[in-house]
């Protein structure tokens, strides 16, 4: 019998299930049984509005910029999977790579280069101040992005004014912060 999970995939892919078998459906399965089994159901919510939001975001940023659409995926529904693991923020980017870097392995997904791609966009996330490699910044930019859109009636925090206004302007939409 289907569990809840496998019929939303079979759903997604019109009722293909060799869809299934590719690089992100597999990792988004392995993080759909971390973020189901969490106690709080608020966090869960969340936790799933961000993993996906900002993986979506980074396809669609990666498309723009010429950058790997697939890995962009995987490392935006990677990036923030510890602080909704552990239930701590503390020092998240760390840490998520270093649990990214486990899941990868533990999955075999992914060649040493590429774990090491989406490990450091993981690793530098939080550094939004700070430019690193076009990969890097394409997390960094579709974790903006779905922050500023969760809600738009919310005002955009100070610290990603311009990282937000520079999207913007990026997908030509003429509006000033």
């Amino acid at each position: 019998m289907e569990n809840h999970i496998e019929k939303i995939q079979k759903y997604l892919h019109n009722g293909r299930t060799e869809d299934m078998g590719n690089r992100i459906e597999k990792l988004r399965k392995y993080i759909d049984e971390i973020l189901i089994n969490m106690r709080d159901t608020e966090e869960r919510r969340c936790g799933y509005l961000h993993l996906y939001g900002v993986s979506q975001a980074c396809a669609m940023i990666a498309l723009k910029r010429n950058q790997d659409v697939e890995l962009a995926t995987m490392v935006g529904m990677l990036h923030d999977l510890h602080s909704y693991k552990t239930m701590n923020t503390e020092n998240h980017a760390e840490h998520g790579a270093v649990l990214a870097r486990q899941i990868l392995e533990e999955l075999s997904l992914t060649t040493d280069n590429e774990t090491d791609l989406i490990c450091s966009a993981i690793r530098n996330h939080s550094s939004k101040a700070t430019i690193h490699s076009a990969f890097d910044e394409v997390l960094k930019d579709a974790d903006v992005l779905q922050h500023c859109l969760y809600n738009p009636l919310f005002p955009v925090m100070e610290h990603e004014k311009c990282r937000f206004q520079n999207l913007l302007n990026e997908f030509g939409i003429l509006r000033t912060l």
